[in-house]
């Protein structure tokens, strides 16, 4: 968990230093990578991916909207929660962060194998599932 936490607070840092003002804050950067990797997206749905409520992702899609970054599409399954999609320019800023990212990655990882970074990535995604489960880590927390 130190470690994790450690890491979290590293990465919030290093990453507002690499991307640049236009990229700054993680939720405009998540925001965009989610719907970039799970297609259009409504703002609650979003939400529930980050587990938190829709009032705190509305801005920022609505902000990413101003700027060009996402637009809003048709749902056909709810008249008035439209699914936000990337533009081409937000596309072309994914791809941005995403060569940043490919970069920076390789200049910190030197000297750890590729396969023990997708060992980290794995045991890291397994974990934040575990988490996700609420009913585990609850009743663990409350016997103690």
């Amino acid at each position: 968990m130190d470690e994790t936490i450690a890491l979290f607070h590293w990465l919030s840092w290093v990453s507002d230093q690499i991307y640049g003002e236009d990229a700054r804050g993680a939720a405009r950067r998540w925001t965009l990578r989610r719907i970039h990797r799970d297609g259009p997206s409504t703002v609650p749905e979003l939400a529930r991916a980050r587990a938190i409520r829709r009032q705190s992702i509305q801005p920022v899609v609505d902000s990413l909207a101003r700027e060009g970054l996402v637009v809003a599409k048709a749902n056909p399954r709810h008249a008035r929660s439209m699914r936000f999609a990337l533009t081409d320019a937000g596309m072309r800023f994914v791809e941005r962060l995403d060569r940043v990212d490919d970069r920076v990655l390789r200049a910190v990882s030197r000297g750890i194998a590729p396969r023990d970074l997708a060992l980290a990535a794995s045991t890291l995604q397994r974990l934040r599932a575990g988490f996700e489960t609420g009913a585990r880590w609850r009743i663990a927390a409350q016997s103690s």
